[in-house]
C-alpha cells in the first residue's frame, strides 16, 4: 500500500498522529510505503516522522516540493488555507513511476481501522476515488461548473489510480482548470478536483472519510442539501457513523485547539501522545467560540436549520478570515 501524505512543518504534528494511526491499524498489511510530500520540512521534522516509521518497520520517503509557488507558472490564491494543500494536484510528477496506485491522507485524518478493503477497492473506469461532501455551498458548485444534482467530493481521502492518472494527464488538467478560474477558488485543490475531473470520481463509503461534525447531522437532512448522497443509503450513512475507518477533523472544532469539545478528539490525543510530539500544547483559541461551535453541533441535530442559517450567514466570514492569519 502506498500512502501519500503533504505536509510543512506547521502541520507535521498532526501528520505524525495520522500516521502513527494507519501504521497501528494496518500492521497485518504487507508492504506500506509512506510518501511525504515536504515543503521544506526541517531535518529535525524529517527524522521524528520516519522514527514514527521505523518503530512499525515500514519505510518513509520525503519528496521534497520546495516552494509550491514556483510550480505554478500563474498567481495562486488559496484564500487563507495554507497553499499545501495543493501538493496533491502534483503527485503524478514527483512520484516514482512504478507507483501505480496511491491512498492520499490529509495530515488531520486518524485511521481507526484497517484500510485493506479501501486499498483493494475495484476503481473501474474511474481516475479515483473520493467521499461525498453533501453540505458543500451551493454556489461553489455553480462556480466549478457542476449541476446541482451533481456529486461533490471531499479531497482529505483520495484512492488514486496513478497508471490512469498519468495516461489521461490528470496534473495538466487541473492546472489548467485553476488557471481558469484565475487561480482562486473557495477551496483550491478540492474544488480543482471536482471542477477538472467531473464524471472521473467514484464514490467511496463516508466510513472513509468520516467528517467528525456529521456525527450530528441526520441523513434526511444531508440528502435534502444534495439528493444524489441518497444513493448512499441510510445503512451506509449509520454504519459509517458507528464505525469510522478513517476520521477527518473538518471545521474548526479541531482536537489541537484549545477548549475544543469535539467527540473524537480523545483519539488524536491518544496517538500524538505516542509520537514524538508527545505533550505538545494545545494551540490556543478561544474558548467561548468553541463552546458556542460545540452547541451549534447539537443544534444541528435538533435543528437542522439552524445550522443552514448559520453555515450560509457566516461560513464564508470564516474562510475569509483565515487571510493573512
Amino acid at each position: 500500500m502506498n500512502v501519500v501524505y503533504a505536509s510543512n512543518d506547521n502541520y507535521a504534528r498532526h501528520l505524525a498522529v495520522s500516521l502513527y494511526s494507519l501504521l497501528d491499524h494496518n500492521r497485518d498489511m504487507g508492504d506500506i510505503h509512506i510518501y511525504v510530500l515536504s515543503m521544506s520540512l526541517s531535518e529535525e521534522t524529517k527524522e521524528r516522522l520516519k522514527t514514527v516509521a521505523d518503530g512499525f518497520g515500514r519505510e518513509l520517503t520525503v519528496v521534497e516540493l520546495g516552494d509550491l509557488k514556483e510550480r505554478f507558472s500563474y498567481e495562486v490564491d488559496t484564500g487563507g488555507f495554507d497553499l499545501s494543500i495543493m501538493a496533491r494536484l502534483f503527485m503524478g510528477e514527483v512520484l516514482p513511476e512504478e507507483t501505480d496506485r496511491v491512498l492520499y491522507l490529509d495530515c488531520d485524518t486518524v485511521v481507526l481501522s484497517s484500510l485493506k478493503r479501501l486499498w483493494e477497492k475495484d476503481l473501474g473506469t474511474f481516475l479515483l476515488g473520493a467521499v461525498m461532501e453533501p453540505t458543500i455551498y451551493p454556489s461553489i458548485k455553480e462556480e466549478i461548473g457542476l449541476l446541482p444534482e451533481a456529486p461533490y467530493f471531499n479531497s482529505g481521502v483520495l484512492l488514486i489510480d496513478m497508471i490512469r492518472w498519468r495516461e489521461e494527464n490528470a496534473q495538466k488538467q487541473l492546472l489548467d482548470f485553476y488557471c481558469s478560474m484565475g487561480g482562486k477558488l473557495f477551496a483550491g485543490d478540492q474544488d480543482t478536483i471536482n471542477g477538472a475531473l467531473k464524471g472521473r470520481i467514484k464514490p467511496l463509503s463516508p466510513r472513509y472519510n468520516f467528517f467528525t461534525n456529521y456525527r450530528y447531522f441526520r441523513y434526511s437532512h444531508l440528502v435534502r442539501l444534495s439528493p444524489v448522497y441518497g444513493k448512499l443509503g441510510k445503512k451506509g450513512f449509520q454504519d459509517a457513523k458507528k464505525h469510522p475507518a478513517i476520521l477527518h477533523f473538518m471545521g474548526d472544532e479541531r482536537p489541537w485547539k484549545e477548549g475544543n469539545l469535539n467527540h473524537y478528539r480523545r483519539a488524536y490525543d491518544h496517538y500524538l501522545s505516542l509520537t514524538p510530539w508527545a505533550g505538545a500544547p494545545k494551540e490556543k483559541g478561544t474558548r467561548l467560540y468553541m463552546a458556542a461551535y460545540h452547541l451549534m453541533d447539537y443544534a444541528t441535530f435538533l435543528c437542522p436549520a439552524v445550522r443552514d442559517f448559520v453555515s450560509s450567514r457566516f461560513g464564508m466570514q470564516v474562510i475569509n478570515s483565515r487571510k493573512g492569519s
